[in-house]
């Protein structure tokens, strides 16, 4: 995992670095970042889909997830997130009271739902790269709490927690960047131990 986020780091700078010709960059962008600090992060709506990866369990999901950053001081945000993610998994199972050749003696699926919902920290790296004004880079790190549910599959009548389950507390670390498309909108790759997603920010 180490790897993956320093090879995300490097790329993330090569693609946005300051080589790129200033006369490409939007002028409000321009004048957002001529002086350091000007810049505002935060009164973003951040919206993405990707996969979310649950290590104690060792299962990858199809995942969303939304955040709202708020400023706190020079370069650093913090935004309430949710996200939601659900897989299916089997479990063998037959009825203890019934011979082992009885068709209750079976694989039953179950579906778990998991909602993580916490706040994530987020520091923008950009302007100490010098890195061309469209992008915004950053690490970030999300703590929260996962809230689960399970469903299992009709005629399972055995011991109904015994699933995989996720730990309920929630923490990821994050590397990412967003190119801005304009004032009010741009996109953003998030890569995370938890939740990965590539999605749309709108500015406000």
């Amino acid at each position: 995992m180490k790897k993956i986020f320093t090879t995300a780091a490097c790329l993330l700078s090569l693609i946005s670095y300051k080589t790129w010709a200033q006369d490409q960059t939007p002028n409000y962008v321009i004048e957002e970042k001529v002086k350091p600090g000007v810049e505002k992060y935060g009164n973003t709506l951040n919206l993405g889909a990707g996969i979310g990866y649950y290590g104690n369990i060792g299962i990858l999901t199809p995942a969303v997830m939304l955040n709202y950053e708020f400023d706190i001081f020079r370069d650093f945000t913090l935004a309430p997130f949710v996200g939601a993610s659900t897989f299916q998994e089997s479990y063998y199972w037959g009825n203890p009271n019934l011979p082992n050749t009885d068709p209750s003696y079976r694989y039953y699926n179950y579906r778990e739902t998991i909602i993580p919902v916490g706040v994530k920290g987020t520091y923008y790296f950009d302007e100490w790269l010098h890195v061309n004004p469209k992008w915004d880079l950053y690490l970030a790190t999300s703590v929260g709490f996962a809230f689960k549910t399970v469903v299992w599959e009709n005629g399972y009548y055995g011991n109904t927690e015994a699933y995989q389950a996720v730990n309920p507390l929630y923490v990821a670390m994050h590397i990412g960047g967003e190119y801005h498309l304009s004032r009010k909108a741009g996109l953003f790759l998030d890569l995370s131990t938890g939740i990965s997603t590539f999605g749309v920010a709108i500015h406000f």
